[in-house]
């Protein structure tokens, strides 16, 4: 029972991460908050690893596969995933995401010649099927304020699941050879690092400009989404099966959602619900022998 708890904390942790960046994306930027909630994960990070014992640092013979890791894993992954939250809606997003699971079993047949059965095969075609009942449903919606970016945000939650995808098939050799706390440290680090360029020299100013929400939100993606709920996430993968744990992810458009209707008054449509149906079936489908969804 312990282990459900902490299972569905992360996903209700990572669910309310959709709806912090739209509380909050029209008074600090998208590209600001990602970076911010890094600078505050990461040293964090350092410090767990360094009081679970855990090695600090890897090898700099996998400098290729980490600098690969942190920009899929962290910059472009973020950059994406809040501008096309800002974009989109919440619900939107959060669903979209979902489709990284289809990438990964695709990758998978590209890269590991991984078997691609039947019934992925089925799965992926669903979910796209989703994914355009999801897009069609949401720019029909009376009640949500769709703008000509709608499209356009949508592409970049789509994008941001393949930059997950990446991350996951990149990440699975280190993760079998390497302490996950030890690789996502050395991913957060060097993620922050690679955000430096695109956020200089404005960032400074943004963070003068912080208001009391946008700061609460930073907090909660540094502390919550990048710490705590990742701790749990293992903790529960330790004493569980992945594919069993990993059933928990489709939690997660569910719990926006419902966080969505009671805090911002998003209200989806039937066929929202319809194709979130699809998207979150053919996930399932296709991640049943998926042992290496990560979540960061």
């Amino acid at each position: 029972m312990f282990i459900i708890l902490l299972l569905i904390f992360s996903s209700l942790t990572w669910a309310g991460s959709f709806v912090a960046v739209r509380l909050v994306y029209t008074d600090l930027s998208p590209l600001y908050l990602g970076f911010l909630r890094f600078v505050v994960a990461a040293p964090l990070m350092v410090l767990a690893t360094a009081l679970l014992k855990k090695p600090l640092f890897l090898p700099k013979k996998e400098l290729p596969s980490l600098f690969v890791l942190s920009l899929t894993g962290v910059t472009l992954l973020y950059i994406f995933q809040f501008f096309g939250v800002a974009y989109t809606t919440a619900a939107t997003a959060s669903v979209l995401i979902n489709t990284n699971v289809l990438f990964i079993s695709f990758f998978s047949l590209l890269f590991l010649k991984e078997q691609f059965t039947k019934k992925k095969t089925a799965g992926i075609l669903l979910s796209f099927a989703g994914v355009i009942l999801v897009v069609y449903a949401q720019m029909t919606n009376d009640t949500i304020l769709v703008d000509s970016m709608f499209l356009f945000g949508c592409l970049l939650v789509l994008l941001s699941a393949i930059c997950w995808a990446v991350y996951s098939i990149v990440g699975k050799r280190l993760l079998a050879r390497y302490d996950p706390f030890t690789v996502t440290t050395n991913v957060f680090i060097v993620g922050v690092l690679l955000y430096v360029p695109l956020v200089m020299p404005g960032v400074f100013s943004a963070v003068i400009r912080i208001t009391i929400p946008s700061l609460i939100a930073i907090l909660y993606l540094g502390l919550f989404c990048s710490v705590f709920a990742y701790a749990a996430w293992y903790y529960a993968l330790k004493h569980q099966q992945a594919a069993e744990s990993a059933v928990f992810l489709t939690l997660i458009p569910l719990f926006t959602m419902i966080l969505s209707f009671f805090i911002i008054g998003e209200r989806p449509t039937l066929l929202f619900f319809l194709g979130a149906a699809f998207i979150m079936y053919g996930v399932y489908l296709t991640q049943k022998k998926n042992k290496f969804v990560q979540k960061v």
